[in-house]
């Protein structure tokens, strides 16, 4: 009997199979590229040895997903007993890890305006699943539970009680990169601890004693600072703007197109014509180095004042895809915090798989670790199935 977890973005999958009581990895699968003429699946082992890797094309989501799975069954010789999915966003209502019964199903469809680039494709991927696995009981792992606890000076928005009353305030994201951090780190978490998971995404989160106390995304996950192709945050007055005439020739812009200019046509892709954090460390020109620039000095603004948010510093982690595997990004970003007692060995951040990339006698420890979102989705389905 196994658990299968299920983490899907934009144009990629990520699947795990684990024990019934979600604290072993049987086998693991990922599938990049999806929409595109040649996507790659991977088949991955416990001990990390690479099963199986093909290039093939899925035009869908769910043909992806079945390739993967059968993939990962063969190799494996296990029931899937229980599903977890993780959920980006589950508005107002739905901010605890649960079942997904068809009254959840309902609420998650009528907050589909919290996130309607998230909502509608997450709950496509259930229904998929549903039919595959007839009768399996399926979980909702949402990516704003971790930030429960944030206190109310940290998720309030300053607008008419009216919206506050309706869920518009801060929310927060990747709360399951972040829980991954606090599990990894266990006894040796410090009391204030901040965390930056970096990637197509990017966000930060300050930790108090393992728990949230502010974040950078905000209502959606398209706030905070530069991504990839996301704005992060802007004046409310660029949104206003764009949607008048402002440039002779050029429409305004529609509710719908606002939203897919700032979520997929913006950051580094509108500054450099890239959105690719490593083709632009590697390009010689002003745009892409201007990208790279505005992108880590973001980062550490935030991190500085989540400084003042807990009262000092013990403990700076990186993680994502760009904050794991970019020593040129946290070399950058650390520069900007020495005057809060942030410093790197250069050798070991220059070094793969290194954890600990400070100085042994360092104010501030500065770690790297990978996020394990489907680690943290196992375990949770384990508690809930019950």
């Amino acid at each position: 009997m196994a658990i299968l977890t299920v983490n899907s973005g934009s144009s990629s999958l990520k699947l795990g199979l684990y024990n019934n009581v979600g604290d072993a990895l049987l086998v693991s699968a990922s599938v990049s590229g999806i929409g595109s003429e040649a996507a790659d699946i991977k088949v991955t082992g416990s001990n990390a040895v690479v099963l199986a890797q093909q290039t093939a094309k899925f035009d869908h989501v769910h043909d992806a997903l079945d390739a993967a799975v059968h993939q990962m069954l063969s190799h494996v010789s296990a029931t899937v007993s229980a599903i977890g999915h993780r959920i980006v966003h589950g508005g107002p209502h739905l901010t605890a890890d649960q079942r997904l019964t068809p009254q959840v199903l309902q609420t998650l469809e009528d907050s589909v305006h919290f996130a309607p680039l998230h909502i509608p494709p997450a709950l496509d991927l259930v229904r998929h699943v549903e039919a595959e696995f007839p009768g399996v009981p399926q979980f909702a792992c949402f990516d704003t539970s971790f930030h429960q606890t944030m206190p109310p000076e940290a998720f309030t928005y300053a607008i008419p009680e009216v919206y506050r009353n309706a869920g518009v305030r801060r929310y927060g994201f990747h709360g399951l990169s972040y829980e991954s951090a606090v599990h990894a780190l266990g006894s040796s978490l410090p009391a204030r601890t901040i965390v930056a998971h970096l990637g197509s995404g990017a966000s930060a989160c300050a930790m108090l004693h393992g728990q949230s106390v502010d974040t950078s995304m905000g209502v959606s996950p398209t706030g905070g600072f530069v991504m990839s192709t996301r704005t992060g945050d802007l004046d409310p007055g660029v949104g206003l703007l764009l949607q008048r005439p402002i440039v002779p020739g050029v429409p305004p812009l529609t509710i719908d197109e606002l939203e897919k200019t700032f979520n997929k046509e913006s950051g580094l892709k509108a500054l450099a014509g890239e959105a690719d954090m490593q083709k632009l460390l590697t390009r010689p020109d002003d745009s892409a180095a201007l990208a790279v620039t505005i992108f880590c000095r973001e980062i550490a603004k935030t991190i500085a004042g989540y400084v003042t948010v807990l009262s000092g510093l013990d403990l700076l982690v990186f993680s994502g895809g760009i904050g794991e595997h970019s020593s040129a990004v946290r070399s950058q970003i650390c520069q900007r915090l020495a005057m809060l007692g942030v410093t790197l060995d250069a050798k070991l951040n220059d070094a793969d798989g290194a954890s600990l990339i400070s100085p042994a006698d360092a104010t501030v420890a500065v770690r790297v670790l990978p996020a394990d979102e489907n680690g943290v989705l196992a375990r949770h389905v384990a508690r809930l199935n019950t």
